[in-house]
């Protein structure tokens, strides 16, 4: 990102987080007792270069949420990965509905490894995998109650992109009552700006923002494994 648009976001943020705080926003959910971690759509499409979908910040992505998942591998919480497929990509039955118009949608085959999730981090056969149709991890998916059955109260979420699928999961995880925590160095986009300004407008109304720091030191809190 340019330096001086980086600054002025800085400027204007600092600015805004006043403007926020006057008005009763910018409170703070917190960490409950029993989380999951939801890795949202980091799959080959997203993470690899040359895609149609490709991020950036995948060095500093891929690596945090390794550190992520390992610690709460280490717990036993559950975790869950998300990815997007569809069946019919062409042709006036295609799955991939309005959205396909809007977005190239096509190069999401069902069965194409764009649609794997990133090998680097070494998903485990009994960690669930989530393929949806829409942005959201949760309008579509069982996901919602397959987090409830489980006891859940709070859901940390990774991957891309911030301005869609991760933004409007921390809304659904929000709306469906859990506690949204969205994990700084483990989220990206690929349009300078849409990462501090999503970080910014999410933390303000719809979960918290906290670095990987604050969150692995939470789960290193927690009382032994099968929290």
């Amino acid at each position: 990102m340019d330096q001086d648009f980086e600054a002025a976001l800085q400027t204007a943020f600092r600015e805004y987080s006043a403007f926020y705080k006057g008005r009763g926003f910018m409170r703070r959910l917190g960490f409950g007792s029993r989380p999951a971690i939801v890795n949202v759509d980091l799959a080959k499409a997203w993470t690899e270069k040359g895609s149609a979908f490709a991020c950036d910040g995948m060095e500093t992505i891929i690596p945090a949420t390794q550190k992520l998942n390992e610690a709460g591998r280490a717990l036993g919480i559950p975790i869950v990965f998300t990815t997007c497929a569809y069946d019919i990509v062409e042709g006036p039955l295609a799955d991939t509905g309005l959205w396909g118009r809007k977005i190239p949608l096509e190069h999401l085959k069902a069965g194409s490894p764009l649609c794997e999730i990133d090998d680097r981090l070494e998903r485990r056969a009994d960690e669930r995998l989530i393929v949806k149709k829409r942005a959201s991890a949760f309008e579509g998916t069982d996901l919602a109650g397959y987090l409830t059955s489980l006891g859940i109260d709070t859901v940390i979420l990774t991957g891309v992109t911030l301005s869609s699928c991760v933004r409007i999961s921390c809304e659904d995880a929000l709306w469906a009552g859990f506690r949204p925590i969205v994990v700084r160095e483990c989220v990206g986009d690929r349009i300078a700006g849409a990462v501090e300004w999503n970080l910014f407008d999410i933390d303000a109304k719809f979960g918290d923002v906290e670095p990987l720091e604050t969150v692995l030191a939470y789960l290193d809190g927690l009382a032994g494994p099968n929290v």
